[in-house]
C-alpha cells in the first residue's frame, strides 16, 4: 500500500477556456463538470488524496460546496501541468497524478492502473489508448502519440500521426489525459519561464518534458475517456451520462 506522502491526485481546472468559457462549471445532469471528474477519482482514492487546482474563485467555491479540497493557483500558469507544479511547491509528496478537470467520463479504473504504475516509478507517465476512427485521427482537438517498442513516448502531435506516405490512416493512438509526475521532474517543468518550442507549436504540454530531456512512459488505458474541448463534446458527454443515469 502507498503511504500518505507517496502521491496525491491533482485536478487542474482553468475557468477561461478559449473554446468553451467557464468549462469546469458546465452542468452535466445537475452536477458541474469539475465535480463529476472528481467523483470518478473518488471511486478509487480517499478525499484526503484529492485536490483541485484552479485560478478562479468560482471553481474553488464550487469544490468547497461538495467538500472537495481546492487550492487557488496563479492565472499566469501556462498549462494544467504548470498548475500542478505550483501545487507541488506547496505540498510535498513523491508523485503527483494529474487528472484533467474536463474528463467527466474518465474511467476510474484507469486511475487505479496509473496509481499502480506510479509505485517505485522514476519516469513521467502518460495515459494513451488506440484511435479507431478516421474522424478522431484527423481531429486537431485530439493529440496523437507515437512510441517505441517499450512504450516510451517519441512524439505527440495534433496532426494525424503516424501517417502513411499517401496520407492514409494507419494504426494510431491518442493521449488519455492522466499523467503521473515525480516531484523533481515536475518542478523542473514548472521552473521553465515559457513554453518550449515544440510544446508551443503543437499546443501539447507533454512535449516540454521531451524537450527538457526527460523520458515519458506511456500506460495503456481504456477507451472510455472523452475530454470536453468544445460545445459538441459537452453535448456528447451530457447524452452519455443521461443514458447511464436512466439505466440505474
Amino acid at each position: 500500500m502507498f503511504k500518505t506522502k507517496d502521491y496525491i491526485v491533482v485536478v487542474p481546472a482553468r475557468y477561461s477556456s478559449k473554446r468553451l468559457p467557464g468549462k469546469p462549471l458546465k452542468i452535466i445532469s445537475g452536477i458541474p463538470m469539475i465535480i463529476r471528474t472528481c467523483l470518478m477519482c473518488l471511486k478509487v482514492i480517499d478525499k484526503s488524496r484529492l485536490i483541485v487546482a484552479s485560478d478562479d474563485r468560482r471553481i474553488i467555491n464550487c469544490c468547497k460546496k461538495y467538500e472537495i479540497k481546492a487550492m487557488i493557483t496563479s492565472k499566469k500558469c501556462k498549462t494544467g501541468t504548470d498548475r500542478v507544479a505550483e501545487v507541488a511547491k506547496k505540498i510535498k509528496v513523491k508523485n503527483y497524478i494529474n487528472v484533467q478537470g474536463d474528463e467527466p467520463l474518465f474511467n476510474h479504473l484507469d486511475l487505479k492502473k496509473i496509481i499502480k504504475y506510479t509505485k517505485n516509478n522514476k519516469k513521467v507517465l502518460l495515459g494513451y489508448t488506440s484511435i479507431s476512427n478516421k474522424k478522431d485521427f484527423n481531429n486537431k482537438n485530439v493529440p496523437k502519440v507515437v512510441f517505441d517498442n517499450k512504450e516510451n513516448l517519441l512524439y505527440a502531435s495534433r496532426s494525424p500521426i503516424p501517417s502513411k506516405k499517401n496520407f492514409g490512416i494507419s494504426k494510431s493512438w491518442r493521449q488519455v489525459l492522466v499523467y503521473s509526475f515525480p516531484r523533481k521532474k515536475l518542478l523542473k517543468f514548472g521552473n521553465e519561464k515559457k513554453k518550449s518550442y515544440l510544446e508551443s507549436l503543437e499546443d501539447i504540454e507533454i512535449l516540454r518534458f521531451l524537450e527538457l530531456g526527460e523520458s515519458v512512459k506511456l500506460i495503456k488505458m481504456s477507451k472510455k475517456s472523452h475530454p470536453v474541448d468544445t460545445r459538441q463534446d459537452l453535448k456528447y458527454v451530457r447524452k452519455v451520462i443521461q443514458k447511464r443515469e436512466k439505466r440505474k
